[in-house]
């Protein structure tokens, strides 16, 4: 009986073992909003990265860490104790204030938690930014922007707009000063 129990046991994991290498395949054709959706499935919240590469290579280990257990519990004890109880962002994350252990299976946070960038002023404040002379007034809403009558996903695309070239929005609309807090940015 236990004897059967173990081989069942090993071909389970042999089968989950086996689609790894087309998972991995899979991520390698895939387009950067292609692998945002499958971060916020396999982590169960979104990322703001871009970087193809960086989703590409985490999406990737977390594949094989979900099929494969990733590090023993024993493991994980003895790197927390040599690092003196600071969890290794790579082992562990936090979700609404919770330690999260990375091969525990997650849920998408509801909309109301979902991620939002910290250099952002409140919803409902407007940024201030002269360019060449004229000034365009940016109201910051829940989903985007809103500049001259029209909507915007990002400060980058407002940046494009009004400039003509290609703009880091953060640093564009000053929001990327050092020192400077959103709030100081968005009241002028």
């Amino acid at each position: 009986m236990i004897g059967r129990m173990e081989t069942d046991r090993a071909e389970e994991a042999r089968a989950a073992l086996a689609g790894i290498p087309a998972q991995l395949a899979e991520l390698r054709g895939m387009t950067v909003a292609q692998l945002k959706v499958k971060w916020l499935e396999l982590f169960g919240e979104p990322t703001a990265s871009r970087n193809k590469a960086y989703l590409r290579k985490r999406l990737g280990y977390r594949v094989q860490e979900l099929a494969e257990g990733g590090l023993s519990r024993r493991a994980r004890d003895r790197i927390e104790e040599l690092l003196d109880g600071r969890p290794l962002p790579e082992l562990t994350w936090r979700r609404g204030g919770r330690r999260m252990d990375a091969a525990q299976p997650v849920k998408p946070l509801p909309p109301a938690e979902r991620y939002r960038d910290p250099r952002l002023p409140p919803v409902g404040s407007v940024i201030r930014k002269v360019h060449q002379g004229v000034e365009h007034a940016i109201t910051v809403l829940d989903d985007g922007f809103e500049c001259g009558g029209a909507r915007y996903r990002s400060l980058s695309a407002i940046a494009k707009a009004v400039t003509g070239q290609v703009w880091n929005g953060f640093l564009w609309a000053g929001l990327n000063q050092p020192g400077r807090r959103a709030t100081e940015a968005a009241n002028g």
